[in-house]
């Protein structure tokens, strides 16, 4: 049997309660905890809302999330075969799931 890890994310918008839910993702060695949303968005729940632009060469800041408590990129952080806990940033207006505003307020549409 191959390992696995389990990403427990918070789910939900401003609007709708928020949600947890557990999802098994196949675990390699090396891989990202943005690998391992990715395999979840295409192969499990291709609903699930995040962020990422790695065409930036990894420079483009938009994966951030809190994984276990601590801020991080998911797409630096190593996923793990074990329990690991995504929410979206604390200190950022929630738009849905792991997605949250980034843009400066005075860059925003109105």
């Amino acid at each position: 049997m191959s390992a696995i890890a389990k990403l427990k994310i918070r789910r939900g918008s401003p609007a709708g309660l928020a949600r947890w839910e557990t999802f098994e993702v196949p675990f390699e060695p090396g891989q990202s905890v943005l690998d391992g949303l990715r395999w979840l968005r295409i192969n499990k729940d291709p609903s699930l809302a995040m962020r990422f632009s790695c065409i930036n060469a990894n420079a483009c800041k938009e994966c951030m999330i809190e994984l276990d408590g601590e801020t991080v990129y998911a797409c630096t952080a190593r996923l793990e075969p074990r329990e690991m806990t995504l929410m979206p940033l604390p200190n950022k207006d929630l738009i849905r799931d792991l997605v949250t505003e980034i843009a400066p307020p005075s860059e925003r549409f109105k």
